[in-house]
């Protein structure tokens, strides 16, 4: 099979065609080596030999079709990414996520082409928070947290309907999303883009709801990146990783390797087609626990700084139900967090880590966004 990776000189996109690679298919890259991730904006050393990178802008219509002409399959996960920023570049995130993937889309539907399955790159931060238990109204999905509700610092949000105590549990694909940023809603609504143009035209489609990536090749310059690069780059330059609330907030912290494996089953398999699927671990880890596992194994005595601050649209707990992945598509996770957090690690000593998460955090205090 002939695989286009849109964004696909990323950290992810790179383990994905090193993953299907070795499965025999051929891999091309179409990306646009943005500043913030690829300094200079060079191609990076790791992408894999026999991976052809077509350089390019996803809202570009000409290179793209081009590059779409001799594919197969297309692994969309071209987007600007990060949380936080996209609160204030509106625009950015809507053209680059929105409008990129509508050009793809649109390309599909005008165009003479051989694709017949697309798989984009969901997010889990298109669900907000994340589903609860309460003793006594059963499962519950509460609403984003305000800075009223977190007045005090009673960090755990209550029961929407009796205002009790709420216990975690996992989020499922049914739960309807409660978008809490700018960047979830366009992750949400390149989802909807995508599967609502594979039930149009008969062709197979699915998107993989990613939780917390991480793993070697994360860009450790870039503030905006995954929390676990952002403390690690901070650890390798002495500095406390920067912990909002009272760190206790809990996510899943999936590797790249098994990120990389899923979305190869996806684009193998009949079954995906029309579904989305989360794609995590299905375990739930702290933000103070990954700080500290990573000062550990880098051999820091710094420990978290938590600053019990507030960041408008954070949600508190949010980790997934992975059966239906494991049902559709065979997907086990197979990295355990200690073990993928040593290869993040491993990777980080050689990497150029330059620390730019306190422009990043003055940015969101003067917005009034912290």
């Amino acid at each position: 099979m002939k695989v286009l990776i849109t964004g696909g000189a990323g950290f992810i996109g790179s383990h994905v065609a090193e993953e299907l690679l070795a499965a025999g298919h051929s891999v091309a890259l179409f990306d646009n080596l943005d500043g913030q991730v690829h300094p200079g904006r060079r191609p990076p050393g790791y992408l894999p030999r026999g991976a052809v990178l077509h350089r390019g802008d996803v809202r570009r219509r000409a290179p793209l079709a081009k590059a779409i002409r001799s594919a197969e399959a297309i692994l969309h996960l071209a987007a600007v990414v990060g949380v936080g920023q996209s609160q204030y570049q509106i625009h950015r995130y809507s053209d680059v996520n929105v409008c990129g993937t509508a050009c793809l889309l649109d390309i599909l539907a005008n165009e003479r082409h051989r694709v017949r399955r697309v798989v984009v790159a969901g997010s889990m931060s298109a669900y907000g928070e994340g589903a609860y238990d309460c003793a006594r109204c059963g499962r519950v999905r509460p609403s984003i947290r305000t800075q009223k509700d977190v007045r005090g610092k009673r960090w755990d949000p209550a029961c929407p309907s009796c205002g009790g105590p709420l216990s975690p549990r996992a989020t499922t694909e049914e739960d309807v999303f409660q978008s809490p940023s700018t960047y979830a809603i366009t992750k949400a609504t390149q989802e909807s883009l995508v599967l609502n143009y594979g039930r149009t035209y008969g062709v197979s489609c699915a998107s993989l709801r990613f939780f917390n990536v991480y793993g070697p090749r994360q860009a450790l310059s870039n503030p905006y990146t995954g929390v676990a690069a952002i403390f690690l780059s901070r650890i390798k330059n002495g500095r406390p990783p920067v912990v909002y609330e009272d760190g206790e907030q809990t996510r899943d912290f999936v590797s790249v390797l098994d990120i990389a494996r899923a979305c190869r089953l996806a684009l193998e398999k009949e079954k995906a087609a029309g579904v989305a699927l989360n794609i995590g671990t299905g375990h739930a880890v702290s933000i103070r626990h990954v700080a500290e596992t990573l000062a550990r194994l880098e051999g820091s005595e710094v420990a978290p700084e938590l600053t019990q601050a507030f960041r408008k649209g954070d949600v508190r707990h949010c980790y997934p139900d992975v059966s239906l992945a494991g049902r559709v598509l065979g997907y086990r996770p197979r990295v355990a967090f200690d073990h993928g957090m040593r290869d993040l690690v491993a990777w980080g000593r050689g990497a150029e880590a330059k620390d730019y998460f306190a422009r990043a955090d003055r940015e969101l205090r003067r917005r009034g966004l912290l």
